[in-house]
């Protein structure tokens, strides 16, 4: 099957239905899937339920869903940088569910790797752990989360191959890798598409296994906070 597909249109052709669930990569504004993201937008879908660490800012990366009311419900577990996803989420019109940085990583993770549960002490004693199971293990009580999966992941890596072996730099290595391996179909845009073979085997992350559709960008690269430092005076 031919996994290049020329535009984030024609990737998520057959693939979106109202009140879905997605899982959206990236860290901050590093990583994101862009274009997938847009993509979604002038899908229409409806009622989604999006897995992502953070909700982008306002306008731009997830917060474009957001001004849209296009999503339902967010699985995160930071939204401090998008005044509309506050507004909604106060006015309730928009449902959190809120999760601990690494627990949110390990959900996603052990829904790839087909653990439906696992137990952590991350939580306990606190509102993460209201209405789940505590446990005791060796005189420590740990609560009980469930894996995560999701209808579609999209994903954006820096370089791929034409079989969908992917390899990410940096940032985008937060919560990407992850992702693609649990979404019950994951698209991936990407920098660079290589020949098989041109990625050296040891510098995969992900395998071409995981990833059913990929498309090229040119991603806009936005700074989520610029912070520089006052000019000295001689």
């Amino acid at each position: 099957m031919r996994k290049i597909f020329p535009d984030a249109k024609a990737a998520l052709e057959g693939l979106t239905f109202d009140g879905m669930t997605v899982m959206s990569g990236g860290f901050g504004l590093c990583g994101i899937p862009e274009f997938l993201i847009a993509g979604l937008r002038d899908s229409g879908v409806k009622g989604i339920t999006v897995i992502s660490n953070n909700a982008g800012v306002d306008g731009f990366g997830l917060g474009q869903l957001l001004e849209t009311r296009q999503i339902a419900k967010m699985i995160s577990s930071y939204v401090g940088e998008n005044k509309e996803f506050e507004r909604q989420y106060l006015a309730g019109e928009l449902q959190l569910e809120f999760n601990p940085q690494g627990t949110l990583a390990e959900r996603i993770r052990a829904g790839g790797a087909g653990i439906p549960a696992f137990f952590t002490a991350t939580g306990v004693g606190t509102l993460v752990a209201e209405g789940k199971e505590v446990r005791n293990f060796d005189g420590r009580d740990y609560v009980m989360e469930t894996g995560l999966i999701a209808d579609l992941a999209i994903v954006k890596a820096w370089k791929a191959d034409e079989r969908g072996n992917l390899a990410f730099r940096k940032t985008a290595r937060n919560f990407n890798p992850m992702m693609a391996t649990a979404g019950k179909v994951t698209v991936v845009e990407v920098e660079e598409i290589v020949p098989t073979g041109s990625i050296d085997p040891d510098h995969i992350h992900t395998p071409g296994i995981y990833v059913d559709r990929i498309i090229k960008s040119t991603p806009e690269k936005r700074i989520e906070q610029r912070t520089v430092r006052t000019r000295e005076t001689a």
